[in-house]
């Protein structure tokens, strides 16, 4: 039997859009349709509110003069522009790499193809609190050392990169630029996105819509295309621009960015609720710790298979997640909580909770009633 209410405890995975996304979106698809590629009034209108886009991408992350931004399809799309666009381009400077062992899979999997390319990837392996020394990333760089990748948010168990730190000893490297896939970081932590040459939003991640994301980089870089055409997009994504979704994602930046504050003091109190009744229960050893971001806990089930766990506790509408979303119809168990040194077990009955916007404190209480009920009736 369900209860009441619907608890949602999937954020990191995707998100409702915000209601005032949804209404531009509707607005300027049913009213200022032009290609914003056409030179007639419909077109110049489009390409009016593309630019308008653009400047509040860009004013959200304070980053108004130096940069710019390149729309997507999501943060996937922008993470392999970003790493396959620079390598394929700067190939004559040097072909070594790095990145580390817990990447999201549109990270991985770029590094991946670049070897089989001929470039040298170094895996930097994280420490057990899931995040990268700096001291093992600056002696990995050498002078052939031409990018460098490390994610500022894990999208499993909520760990956070030194940022600042990691940035600033690769840009001691004048081959270098610092990538950062910050899907989990937008709207969530401060991050000093000037200290980053490229960075990557994903919309639905940030109540946006599916389908919406950018590739924001500093305007010295040089890119290769990864869409060739008609030259949109600086000439680096080719095709028909969808300006209702670049005009739907900026607005989802912007709220976001705006509720920082609130919201993560807000959401790092329902995280708090959720760890004292889960420390209450029997069988579970946390994946995430109290310097993980607040919006995502992370623990794995030492008794009882959390995909069984997971199924029942949607049952009654309470919405979790085992390993990624990215991952789980592939992937049995989590390589990011392997990578951290845990066993076999805990790596296969990983559960995720990510919080967002409609959870409250409540929500803990219903949770770990409902929780321990499943836990008692699965053998």
């Amino acid at each position: 039997m369900k209860n009441a209410k619907t608890i949602y405890l999937d954020h990191a995975a995707t998100t409702k859009p915000y209601d005032e996304v949804v209404s531009l979106y509707a607005k300027i698809e049913s009213e200022h349709y032009g290609n914003s590629s056409s030179i007639h009034g419909l077109g110049i209108d489009a390409l009016s509110f593309l630019h308008k886009a653009r400047e509040l991408v860009l004013k959200s992350f304070n980053l108004l003069k130096g940069y710019k931004v390149i729309f997507t399809s999501g943060a996937t799309e922008a993470n392999n522009l970003a790493i396959l666009g620079y390598c394929l381009k700067h190939a004559n400077r040097g072909k070594h790499v790095i990145t580390s062992n817990v990447e999201h899979p549109s990270v991985l999997e770029c590094f991946k193809h670049l070897e089989s390319l001929g470039f040298k990837v170094t895996y930097l392996k994280v420490n057990k609190d899931g995040v990268v020394n700096p001291e093992e990333l600056s002696k990995a760089m050498t002078n052939e050392t031409i990018l460098v990748s490390l994610m500022s948010t894990n999208n499993e168990i909520g760990s956070i990169n030194n940022i600042p730190e990691l940035t600033k000893i690769v840009h001691q490297y004048p081959k270098a630029v610092f990538h950062s896939d910050t899907t989990q970081s937008i709207g969530k932590d401060k991050v000093n996105y000037s200290s980053l040459d490229m960075f990557v939003v994903s919309g639905h991640k940030i109540h946006g819509l599916k389908g919406s994301g950018c590739l924001v980089l500093k305007d010295k870089i040089d890119l290769e295309p990864r869409v060739f055409g008609g030259g949109q997009e600086d000439g680096l994504r080719s095709g028909t621009v969808a300006v209702g979704l670049c005009c739907s994602l900026a607005k989802a930046v912007s709220i976001s960015q705006l509720k920082i504050s609130a919201e993560s003091q807000r959401i790092s109190k329902i995280h708090q609720q959720f760890m004292v009744k889960l420390e209450n229960i029997e069988g579970i050893e946390f994946n995430s710790n109290q310097a993980s971001s607040p919006y995502i806990l992370n623990f794995s089930l030492t008794k009882k298979k959390a995909s069984v766990v997971v199924e029942a506790l949607s049952n009654v509408g309470i919405y979790v997640s085992s390993v990624s979303a990215c991952n789980s119809k592939r992937e049995p168990s989590s390589y990011v909580v392997s990578a951290l040194g845990k066993g076999e077990v805990a790596s296969h009955n990983t559960i995720r909770l990510s919080f967002g916007e409609d959870n409250t404190e409540e929500d803990a209480e219903i949770f770990a009633r409902e929780f321990n009920k499943v836990m008692e009736s699965i053998r």
